[in-house]
């Protein structure tokens, strides 16, 4: 790989930053260009009013801002353009900046050459984020300076200062951003694929063009880096070949020598002809069986990364659910509410159906298109739960007619807000069940993004269990 570490000289370069985002993304990347010496020009087809909050922290800076359009002329003078992970690679103001002459960078290209310590990067279609959380969580047993960020709501650049060569650094990455660092020959050092299911299909021509982004995150690996792969997922286990780096499985137990495997009720490690037991299935305390691959690949990661079998154990007793992944929120009358916003691809809303297999189950679904296939989410879906609560978006109609084409028994809306997705749901469920928000589509329409769907789904909630507090009272 293009090896990370050697922060570039940016005194007087020409930066634009395209597209700031309201989830500190692109303020910490108009921060470290400031930093650097850089002349920033901020540009978003978003306008003040949207973007206040990330305005706000950028208040009293020197940089200049275009809002609500793009102009030719800062494209075309730019020595230097940093565009948001959501614009395109192929996007037409990019193609103007290239002809001109100016390097197009991303926050993550910018974050892996300044940063001085190694890095584990983490994608995958669903589990990166809570792989990469429990990963940082047994690499914090030893050194709680451990740096966790990326793909997640914070900007990896402002993580920068605290790093020293020897700091445990873990990063989730999209495919977006892993694009990013593909276009500058960079890879982790040690680099994990949780799985790879259908997603962002309205943003890649094919599921193949899909796939190729997400090993992408190996390609530039060298010798003495590692590539750790779900070996039960055919479309992660093909990637073991895309760089020189080592290759270390994941998953069931078989007859790997070496790796992270579940075998029976027991999580173990393999190496050097040896096995060690880390903890026992029922001791770990996240549901499902998702849950339980997430750990064995942040195991694995971990151990590549120094940390020994005990840290393993105690970063795994440890863990706590992610937010807005299969969070509970609440149990009101009866009913236990969770919120996997975060579910917003058809796979991933059928993750969290099998964690409540048994369970009577009203699931609250749909919204905004990604071109996934629907059709077998709507089987499953129409097999196992007792009624489906339709929130309204693009994806939603062809939701709607395959769980009536399954024979779906009850199918509620579509629903405007979510306070009334919600209230029907409370209307469907029985008590020792559970009211599941997972989506499998995409938040855009109703809301700014899936964190705002999630934050939707508690407030509704709260209000939910505050009202039935008030009936209660005498």
């Amino acid at each position: 790989m293009a090896r990370a570490g050697a922060e570039q000289d940016l005194r007087g370069a020409r930066a634009l930053v395209m597209g700031l985002g309201t989830r500190q993304g692109g303020v910490g990347v108009a921060r470290y260009l400031v930093a650097q010496g850089a002349e920033v020009t901020v540009t978003d087809l978003r306008t003040e009013a949207d973007l206040a909050p990330a305005l706000e922290e950028l208040a009293g800076l020197p940089i200049r801002y275009v809002l609500g359009e793009h102009r030719a002329e800062d494209f075309e003078r730019a020595d230097l353009v940093v565009r948001n992970p959501a614009v395109p690679l192929d996007s037409p103001w990019l193609q103007r900046a290239r002809a001109a002459g100016a390097r197009i960078e991303m926050e993550m290209s910018l974050f892996f050459r300044a940063c001085p310590a190694p890095i584990i990067g983490i994608t995958g279609t669903k589990g990166k984020t809570t792989t990469a959380t429990l990963c940082a969580g047994i690499l914090r047993v030893a050194r709680p300076d451990t740096v966790l960020a990326g793909n997640m709501g914070t900007s990896t650049l402002d993580a920068l200062p605290g790093i020293r060569p020897d700091t445990p650094v873990i990063i989730e990455l999209s495919s977006w951003q892993i694009e990013g660092l593909a276009e500058h020959g960079l890879s982790p050092h040690v680099a994990v694929i949780t799985n790879i299911s259908e997603d962002h299909l309205n943003r890649y021509p094919s599921m193949a063009a899909y796939v190729e982004a997400k090993r992408q995150i190996a390609r530039y690996q060298g010798p003495d880096d590692w590539l750790v792969l779900n070996r039960d997922d055919p479309l992660v286990w093909e990637s073991r070949a895309v760089g020189a780096g080592r290759v270390v499985p994941f998953g069931r137990a078989g007859d790997a020598p070496a790796g992270a495997f579940r075998d029976g009720d027991r999580l173990v490690w393999r190496w050097d002809g040896s096995e060690v037991e880390l903890l026992r299935r029922d001791e770990f305390p996240l549901p499902g069986d998702h849950a339980v691959a997430n750990a064995l690949a942040a195991a694995a990661a971990a151990i590549l990364a120094g940390a020994s079998p005990d840290q393993v154990r105690a970063g795994l007793l440890g863990a706590t659910p992610v937010p807005h992944r299969q969070e509970i929120v609440a149990t009101i009358d009866g009913v236990c509410y969770v919120n996997d916003t975060t579910a917003t691809a058809p796979a991933a809303a059928l993750a969290a159906l099998d964690t409540f297999r048994g369970r009577p189950l009203v699931l609250i679904a749909g919204g905004a298109a990604k071109g996934a296939d629907l059709g077998p989410m709507a089987r499953r879906v129409s097999a196992e739960a007792s009624a489906v609560v339709l929130l309204d978006g693009t994806a939603t109609p062809d939701l709607h007619a395959r769980l009536r084409e399954a024979g779906a028994a009850r199918i509620s809306g579509p629903h405007r807000s979510m306070e009334d997705a919600v209230r029907a749901a409370a209307e469907l469920a029985t008590p020792g069940g559970v009211v599941l928000l997972a989506p499998g589509c995409a938040s855009f329409g109703l809301f700014r993004d899936e964190f705002e769907r999630g934050e939707a789904f508690r407030a509704a909630v709260r209000a939910l269990a505050e009202a039935a507090r008030r009936e209660g009272e005498p």
